[in-house]
């Protein structure tokens, strides 16, 4: 015990994104391994919610879409997170939940696929909302679905397919997929791709622009730190965007939307993603919470998460020794940012209910998969030796 405690306080003396821990609120008794479904608030978001509450909204009030650039606030975001998701500027625009680009995007792509192309894949091991909003935009393009592991997609892609779904990391097991070969055999056989990135981005570099990638989804609220119900976001490569058609017309995506004119006429770009009036408070504290990610390289934070998992998973196999098992695998190219365990016991709730009762927080996929997320910026390794040592005390107990 004393020798992984002594290795973790080594390793976080010399992690050269330590000092970004003190840009989030934690609580010194608690270990926090849940950003994989809520990341933690970034010190800045307070200060700068209340100035657009308090100044923006409450003195200059309707001038400030454009005193304050509330208008443009959809694309301005969506570029900071391009960054962070290997994409370009004007590719990305952040607005709406997931569920909702989801639907926009897999719509969109059948209406791009080329005559006869009626199949819609979907990772069969999806979260389950990716798989119903595929459904129903399967139903209303006349598509029929198919359900395929997430591993044998590239294969299952043929001349039927029109677009394939599919999540970067499985939600439950933290299993990394592989974005670079799946896109280039989804396209090599005439279909397009769409990633949920829910569970990779801010976690690792994703590239999206470098492996050719149609188009992507993802939240904001977990890696991003962006606040409960943070707006998603939407990615449509460039050369598609003159091609995205919406099946969400909304204003907001008009050429001329102050023209106010019967007829929908698509703006240019990625403002195509667009639909109604931006949810500005939560996009501004989004904003704001991005900023923790100024001068990061996203090389040392995935270096980071797997050292960080690497060294959970070794403390884990010392503290509980039989009591669990790792369904996230070893492999680096295969893992994400977060550490699944399944229980001997084959019961969940109740031991993770016990670990947030001393201060070590996850999470639980029913019935028996106990589920740690790493997010690097505030995660240190004396958190990975704690969290695993209080694993072995409450299984043991």
């Amino acid at each position: 015990m004393s020798d992984l405690a002594g290795e973790a306080a080594a390793r976080d003396a010399a992690d050269e994104l330590r000092a970004k821990r003190a840009e989030f609120v934690l609580d010194d008794g608690t270990v926090y391994l849940d950003g994989n479904s809520l990341g933690a608030l970034p010190r800045a978001v307070p200060a700068r919610l209340a100035d657009v509450v308090e100044r923006e909204w409450g003195r200059l009030r309707i001038r400030s879409w454009d005193e304050s650039a509330w208008w443009t606030a959809p694309e301005r975001v969506g570029d900071r997170i391009g960054r962070l998701v290997g994409a370009a500027p004007g590719q990305v625009v952040a607005g709406d939940s997931t569920s909702v680009n989801v639907f926009k995007a897999v719509v969109a792509a059948v209406r791009c696929a080329a005559d006869g192309r009626d199949e819609v894949l979907v990772d069969a091991a999806t979260f389950p909302t990716d798989g119903y909003i595929a459904e129903s935009a399967a139903r209303m393009t006349g598509c029929r679905i198919r359900a395929v592991p997430a591993t044998d997609l590239a294969d299952a892609a043929g001349p039927r397919t029109a677009v394939v779904l599919v999540n970067h990391v499985d939600y439950r097991t933290g299993r990394l997929h592989d974005l670079p070969g799946t896109t280039a055999a989804v396209r090599a056989a005439g279909a397009r791709v769409v990633w949920d990135l829910c569970h990779s981005a801010g976690a690792l570099p994703v590239e999206l622009d470098a492996h050719g990638v149609d188009f992507a989804v993802g939240c904001t609220y977990k890696y991003l730190n962006g606040g409960p119900g943070a707006p998603a976001f939407l990615y449509m490569r460039r050369d598609l965007q003159p091609r995205f058609d919406s099946p969400l017309p909304g204003w907001n995506s008009h050429a001329d939307p102050f023209g106010m004119t019967a007829a929908y006429r698509p703006a240019d770009g990625a403002v195509r993603g667009r639909v109604g009036t931006p949810e500005i408070l939560s996009l501004l504290a989004l904003d704001a919470a991005l900023d923790v990610w100024d001068g990061v390289d996203l090389a040392a934070v995935r270096a980071k998460s797997l050292d960080l998992t690497d060294f959970f998973l070794r403390c884990v196999a010392a503290y509980a020794p039989g009591a669990v098992t790792p369904v996230t695998p070893a492999a680096h190219g295969e893992r994400g940012s977060q550490v699944s365990l399944r229980t001997a016991s084959g019961e969940g709730r109740g031991l993770m209910a016990e670990l947030v009762r001393r201060g070590v927080v996850g999470d639980v996929r029913p019935p028996d998969i106990l589920r740690f997320g790493f997010a690097p910026l505030y995660v240190g390794f004396a958190d990975a030796e704690r969290a695993a040592r209080v694993l072995g005390e409450v299984v043991g107990a």
